[in-house]
């Protein structure tokens, strides 16, 4: 039967319609973003160096370095300013996305108020890619369960490739894919940097391949220069002896080369040695061999790096796409102070406040730049990397926050090879993009109000005629750590902080940088009224910025856990065939006492010849833990910054469903005993098979997380090679946390009390 009461509608008699797709306006470039880490205003060769970066001095030739511009001294900060537009206090950002302290200026992510490029740009239609270090979501929330709020794919980006935290082994990153961890890659020859050089190509390939009038914009973030210090051997190589001169001399070498390429002024003075550095000729032999190999691996790395630039800078001039792309190429702050006087074949006794002295670290001297250490050189050679400024990153003096930039685009700029001396900060990038592309910032985003931005163009700067135009920034402040600054009008106050001291006995000093470009001469005496107006107006900017409360804690922030923390279960299990868990997810075993079970069935190997393996690895060659049998008998290592305590059961695990085990129990602060036991399933009784005291790591312990039933990457213990998988049946690994840690407690405590203030 027909149903004759329908009208009859077809497609023939309706117009289509498709709602318009966004894309950005007419003549909008691709946008790549180049951000290197802990790379000082002299490292490049371009800003002075000797270290060889022929690609990144390409860039410079065909565009633009500017000589005066700052970042935050840290960064995360830095990123968020450079993603955001907005300053690092007022986005939430004012230490290391590791921690949430509670106060809305150190959150540990960028505010949802604050859009970043990418977000920006992917509503305009641009296809966007992050790779390498991200450092901007929390890290509690950096497991394969998020929440995913803050990770690159919910801030703007469609693809990611990278690592989630601050650094990372170059030989075996902790990798995550998107939204999803991956085994890291430890094959022979590989390098985290020529992987992210090959992974950029790949996607922005594979962009124009099935959609070439779509822009994009890369982000590419390089674990490059932050510790380790890592390169293939090669590079290793021809850096040796580069650098025998020491670094009084080096650093005199430079600075002339800086004067020379016109990007310090040819009136500047080198500044003195900082504190701590000691001169080259008062150095013995050891130290100076020892110091020396840390800046080759340092060169290396940098050197390493470049060419990886190089790779990609080519690509996309075969693929006809150079001309038309902005590049914008930086640093996030200062050369690295965490080496300390000595330098450090293992940073996490920086992060633990260990000492290292030069005759513990000399037997590793052949291994600096290779996979099992976590080098880092001496303040000396910072200081070089910094040349002609004083201090280093973390620190508000010069050292700490005027980087190299360099922006090249050949459609765009009308003065390859010039130097810009405008004063710019890291705020300054997100506005210079969007001006290029033609866009404006969103005052709503995602149906969140958003926050005005605080940078200015730098856009004006790319004609030929300002060379010498006035600066459009006039007024920055800074703020890390206690220590701080503010920049007006080409003078600068800035004061050191001392960690635990009231900030109101804080010194002020008063430079001119108008003249006096590596802060030498203190002006504080002479111009007490300039100084009182610098002060004032910088307390004005941090009440204008979120800067309040001041906090001058650091690295003992990373114990603090907010309230209900999943790192902070008392029992968490972990089934086998759990992924590769990062660091910041593995359970926190730090100053507490603590078993560890596993659940295994040896029955299907010999257990005499073939149930060995590994049960549980949290950590790396630079400190961790490793449960394992070895020879058929229960071994626990624990390898406090490389100083391995082990125990080796007295003998063979049982044949069978067991329970093999560890129990810490602590007697002290960072000290205790560790016993071995193991239950066999049928007899159901526990036996003690051996104990030993050790000493334990107080923060963190490697830039390795956990893996169970094997142990990837550069292994805890040297006992075995890796993966070195549980030959028998692995079910379960638990975890037992116990609440003895004083020093949680205290910083919980003190969160309470701050928090009710901060209301």
């Amino acid at each position: 039967m027909r149903d004759r009461a329908r009208p009859r509608i077809t497609a023939a008699e309706r117009e289509p319609s498709w709602a318009p797709r966004p894309a950005p306006p007419q003549g909008a470039p691709n946008v790549v973003v180049i951000v290197l880490d802990d790379t000082g205003f002299a490292h490049l060769g371009c800003y002075g160096s000797d270290i060889e970066t022929p690609n990144i001095d390409r860039l410079a030739a065909g565009g633009l370095r500017y000589t005066n511009f700052h970042t935050t001294a840290l960064c995360s900060p830095t990123r968020a300013c450079l993603l955001s537009g907005r300053n690092h206090h007022s986005v939430g950002m004012r230490f290391l996305s590791n921690v949430d302290t509670g106060f809305s200026n150190c959150r540990g992510v960028i505010a949802p108020s604050a859009a970043t490029f990418a977000q920006v740009l992917s509503g305009h239609g641009y296809a966007t890619f992050a790779l390498g270090k991200w450092h901007l979501a929390n890290l509690e929330d950096c497991g394969p369960a998020g929440p995913f709020d803050h990770w690159p794919l919910r801030r703007g980006f469609d693809r990611f490739y990278g690592f989630l935290g601050g650094a990372t082994d170059q030989y075996s990153p902790e990798l995550v894919i998107d939204h999803h961890p991956v085994d890291p890659p430890s094959r022979p020859g590989y390098h985290l940097s020529e992987d992210l050089a090959d992974q950029a190509i790949s996607m922005i390939a594979a962009q124009q391949a099935t959609a070439p009038s779509r822009k994009f914009l890369a982000y590419l973030a390089f674990g490059a220069t932050h510790s380790p210090h890592q390169a293939p051997q090669q590079y290793l190589d021809k850096y040796r002896g580069r650098f025998d001169d020491g670094w009084d001399i080096v650093r005199a070498r430079w600075f002339a080369r800086q004067q020379a390429l016109g990007v310090v002024p040819a009136d500047a003075e080198l500044s003195p040695r900082n504190p701590g550095v000691a001169p080259w000729a008062e150095l013995d032999a050891d130290h100076r061999r020892l110091y020396c190999r840390m800046q080759e691996a340092f060169a290396a790395f940098l050197d390493h790096t470049d060419d990886q630039i190089g790779r990609l800078i080519d690509w996309l001039e075969s693929a006809r796409l150079l001309d038309d792309t902005l590049i914008v190429l930086l640093s996030d702050n200062g050369a690295s102070q965490e080496g300390g006087r000595h330098g450090l074949v293992n940073e996490n006794v920086f992060f633990n406040r260990r000492r290292a002295e030069v005759a513990d670290m000399m037997p590793h001297i052949d291994e600096i730049g290779g996979p099992n250490l976590y080098n880092n050189y001496p303040w000396g050679w910072a200081q070089a990397g910094n040349t002609p400024l004083r201090f280093y990153k973390q620190n508000t003096y010069e050292g700490g926050i005027r980087d190299p930039l360099i922006v090249h685009w050949p459609s765009g700029i009308a003065d390859a090879g010039g130097v810009r001396d405008q004063y710019h900060h890291v705020i300054d990038v997100m506005p210079t993009i969007l001006d290029v592309v033609g866009v404006d910032p969103p005052a709503e985003f995602g149906g969140i109000a958003q926050q005005p931005v605080e940078g200015v163009s730098m856009a004006p700067t790319f004609e030929a005629a300002a060379a010498h135009a006035p600066s459009a920034r006039t007024v920055q402040y800074y703020e890390m750590l206690g220590h701080r600054a503010i920049y007006a009008g080409g003078w600068k106050a800035v004061t050191m902080h001392r960690q635990g001291t009231p900030f109101e006995s804080d010194e002020w000093a008063l430079y001119d940088t108008r003249s006096d470009f590596a802060e030498i001469h203190d002006l504080a005496q002479t111009h007490p009224d300039k100084l009182r107006e610098l002060i004032e107006l910088w307390w004005h900017e941090a009440d204008k910025h979120n800067v309040l409360p001041l906090d001058d804690r650091g690295v003992e922030l990373f114990v603090l856990r907010r309230p209900g923390a999943d790192a902070e279960q008392a029992v968490q299990r972990f089934p086998a065939g759990v992924p590769h868990l990062d660091r910041f997810k593995a359970p926190d075993v730090r100053n507490r006492s603590f078993e560890i079970v596993a659940s295994v069935d040896t029955a299907p190997v010999d257990v005499g010849s073939g149930a060995d393996g590994v049960l549980v690895a949290s950590g790396s060659r630079s400190g961790g833990l490793v449960l394992y049998v070895e020879g058929g008998r229960l071994t626990f290592e624990y390898n406090c910054l490389g100083r391995p305590y082990v125990v080796r059961a007295d003998r063979p695990v049982p044949s069978g469903e067991c329970e093999l085990g560890v129990r810490y129990r602590k007697h002290d602060e960072h000290a205790g005993v560790a016993t071995l036991w193991q239950r066999d399933g049928a007899a159901g009784h526990t036996v003690e098979l051996g104990a030993v005291e050790l000493s334990t790591m107080p923060f963190r312990q490697s830039l390795y997380g956990m893996d169970v039933g094997r142990d990837l990457g550069p292994t805890v213990s040297t006992a075995y090679d890796g993966p070195n998988e549980f030959a028998g049946v692995l079910r379960w690994v638990e975890f037992r946390l116990h609440d003895d840690r004083a020093d949680l407690r205290a910083a919980a405590a003190v969160e309470a009390e701050n928090a009710l203030v901060d209301q």
